[in-house]
């Protein structure tokens, strides 16, 4: 549908002034357009964006936009412009983790649904975003599934802890917020008398409380007369009523709270319409935990030498050769486990030619600090070794590590001992094995090692197996729950939002997955790496699951950002293909497509922008080979000037928005011409209007087709102009 284009108000005046006026000659005035309005008339003459595209020519290319779910559900001020220039929505954020799954792990799929019911009215789809991210998780609640354990005791063994009290053997008077009633305070005595209508007030405030743990709030108290009256626990708005009882006699008197959601709470006594005189010495508030234990955390991730569990726990150096992570032999250990075998020399040198590393790279040792080892050994011959304590493997500190050296057999026997880190051993990494005290060849085995962690306290760690367990229950629960919700009408979907990081700390030529452990202290604390818990081949389980619960004909995109980059010569977007080769890799996993964001911005200083324009046709070309569907799923544009200055919308000029335009062109025109037709799975416009200044993405930029009062851009017509093919 065309857009008529409506005349300016001041012009509505001028031409009314014209025929009201006695004047023949004022009739003849010619008034002319504002060069900014007479320019962007064109713009008139332009169809809705997708009757542009040629859909003989691209039978599965989708036009999507990204809206904000409530405003679309509401049928806002631009619901029409979006359902008459698109064929798919993108929710910006209704479709997240955090927006459906409370800190309880309840999920709420109410904005969900509706957001699928008023798509499907205006017989428009949705593109799913997204089913699995780091960013945008409800931490609290994944953290509280994996957080340490209570040891589990007698519950008679039991200690109660105190949490907070109120003496108010201390007081004169009474210290707290007033509720419309304040208490006497008498002799250090609380003493409340019923004062002839409802009341209640403070004892206890500025409690620190764990949700869901159970509190129990005591009072040491006695009134004129027999009854009871409610305890409130809490906060304001998240509170709990518990009555308690009180005698005539000075009694503690009890009562438990085991449904507290907050973090800091207060206790408010309710006695209401009780009318006998209260008088209370103290009350506080406490809770029940198992006493302090002695515990061990294995520090190896792989002790059982499982293939395809990581082996750099476990170095061998063997004469001639580099350090290397031990081989896997499989069955060859005690009773068919896995082993691996370490061969020294003859007549070495040094007893230290031929050594073996059991390493920790993420722990650090500290002297005096007590671990328990074990596993199993043998050899080919009878042969002595000594242990030493390393830093890095290779890194000798001290001549002495364990409290009794592994006196080699041929048969397997079993080592075990608890001990602390030698004074000469702070900071070490390592136990060294030195395999040439013998002088003649020896081939050396070892078998399940276990290097553990002393700690004490009354809770413990889960294990990583069981973290990667609950984890992978939480995963099934959030992905089934989506699908059930949107019920096989979303059948495109980011399986899995920006897992690629910018670095390579392994060495191996690609990029890393996002994880804690390469990131800042502020998005390890905000986010949650779900490969931290389930491994770098966490999205084959995210795969899986959606296609299990979602409908047949689902395609699936691993969606990221600066795929486009050239300052690394698109290394992101080739890392991301080299990870999707290895989660394929497995026979099973499928990832019909790759999405590209493309928050992209166009550069007067032409060099930049050369290389820009240049990394976008490699990205394309990258994409287009791996034959799998090629979606823009995130386009948006700023414009920066020659100084570097990123310009906002008030701020440019017509040369500004003609090489915006222009640029949108170049994008469009380049995506047809190099990706087939069979991979054009679609682009999404991110930001369809120019963003507000007050929005918290690009914030006043000149991201849209539209501005913000819905005219037309001179992008409008390059865009429409690169989807036409002109």
């Amino acid at each position: 549908m065309k857009h008529t284009f409506k005349i300016l108000g001041a012009f509505i005046f001028l031409s009314m002034f014209a025929a009201s006026c006695a004047d023949d000659d004022i009739e003849n005035i010619a008034v002319d357009k504002p060069g900014s309005v007479a320019e962007l008339e064109y713009l008139n003459d332009y169809d809705a964006l997708k009757s542009y595209v040629d859909r003989s020519s691209n039978p599965i290319f989708k036009l999507g936009a990204g809206v904000t779910a409530s405003d679309y559900i509401q049928k806002g001020s631009n619901y029409r412009l979006i359902n008459e220039n698109f064929d798919m929505i993108t929710a910006g954020n209704a479709m997240k983790y955090a927006s459906v799954v409370g800190d309880n792990g309840a999920m709420n799929f109410g904005t969900v649904m509706q957001f699928v019911s008023a798509a499907k009215e205006a017989g428009i789809e949705i593109y799913g975003h997204t089913l699995l991210w780091h960013a945008q998780q409800n931490t609290k609640y994944l953290n509280s599934l994996i957080a340490d354990r209570e040891i589990p005791v007698d519950p008679d063994a039991k200690l109660d802890v105190l949490d907070k009290q109120t003496d108010f053997s201390t007081m004169t008077e009474f210290p707290f917020y007033v509720m419309g009633y304040k208490p006497d305070i008498i002799d250090g005595v609380l003493v409340s008398n019923h004062p002839g209508e409802w009341y209640q007030y403070f004892v206890v405030d500025g409690i620190s409380t764990v949700p869901g743990r159970e509190y129990k709030v005591t009072a040491l108290m006695k009134s004129s007369k027999e009854g009871t009256f409610n305890v409130q626990m809490g906060n304001w708005g998240a509170t709990t009523e518990i009555p308690i009882m009180v005698s005539t006699e000075w009694e503690e008197q009890s009562v438990t709270f085991n449904t507290i959601t907050t973090e800091s709470s207060f206790v408010v006594f309710q006695p209401g319409g009780f009318d006998g005189e209260l008088q209370i010495k103290w009350v506080k508030v406490s809770h029940s935990e198992a006493p302090s234990v002695v515990y061990y955390v294995n520090q190896i991730e792989n002790s059982e030498m499982l293939v395809g569990g990581s082996m750099d726990n476990f170095i061998v150096r063997e004469k001639g050769k580099g350090d290397v992570p031990g081989a896997i032999l499989e069955g060859e250990g005690p009773d068919g486990t896995n082993a691996i075998k370490i061969t020294s020399i003859a007549d070495p040198a040094n007893s230290w030619d031929t050594q073996f590393f059991i390493y920790t790279p993420d722990k650090t040792w500290e002297a005096g600090e007590k671990y328990r080892i074990s596993f199993w050994y043998k050899a080919s011959a009878a042969a002595a070794s000594e242990t030493q304590c390393h830093g890095e493997p290779g890194g000798y500190m001290h001549y002495a590590m364990l409290p009794q050296n592994p006196q080699f057999t041929t048969e397997w026997q079993y080592y075990e001992a608890i001990s602390s880190i030698p004074a000469e051993g702070n900071g070490m990494k390592t136990i060294a094995f030195n395999l040439n005290v013998n002088k003649t060849e020896v081939t050396y085995y070892f078998a399940n090692i276990v290097w553990e962690k002393e700690e004490k306290g009354n809770t413990m760690p889960l294990t990583p197996e069981e973290k990667a367990d609950t984890l992978s229950w939480a995963l099934e629960n959030w992905i089934s729950g989506m699908m059930t919700a949107t019920d096989g009408y979303v059948k495109h979907w980011d399986v899995v939002n920006e897992p690629v990081s910018g670095t390579d700390t392994d060495g191996d030529g690609f990029y890393d997955l996002w994880a804690a452990k390469n990131v800042s202290a502020d998005d390890a604390k905000n986010n949650f790496y779900w490969g931290d818990y389930l491994g770098d081949d966490y999205v084959r389980l995210a795969v899986k699951l959606a296609r299990q619960y979602g409908p047949a004909d689902m395609k699936l995109f691993v969606n990221d950002y600066n795929l486009e980059s050239d300052w690394d010569d698109n290394h992101k977007l080739k890392s991301l293909i080299h990870w999707i080769e290895r989660w394929e890799s497995d026979g099973e996993t499928v990832i019909d497509g790759i999405g590209t964001q493309m928050h992209i911005s166009y550069y007067m200083d032409q060099a930049i922008q050369a290389s820009k324009e240049a990394h976008i046709v490699k990205m394309f070309e990258l994409m287009a080979e791996t034959g799998k569907l090629v979606r823009i799923t995130e386009l948006d544009m700023g414009i920066v000037d020659a100084t570097g200055t990123t310009l906002k919308s008030g701020e440019l000029t017509e040369q500004h928005h003609r090489l915006m335009s222009d640029y949108y062109n170049f994008i469009l025109t380049k995506y047809f011409e190099i990706i087939p037709a069979s991979q054009r799975a679609g682009i999404t416009l991110w930001c369809p209007i120019d963003s507000p200044a007050n929005s918290s993405w690009r914030g006043g930029e000149p991201t849209g087709l539209w501005s913000q009062n819905t005219k037309r851009k001179h992008t409008y017509a390059g865009f429409a102009d690169g989807l036409a093919g002109k």
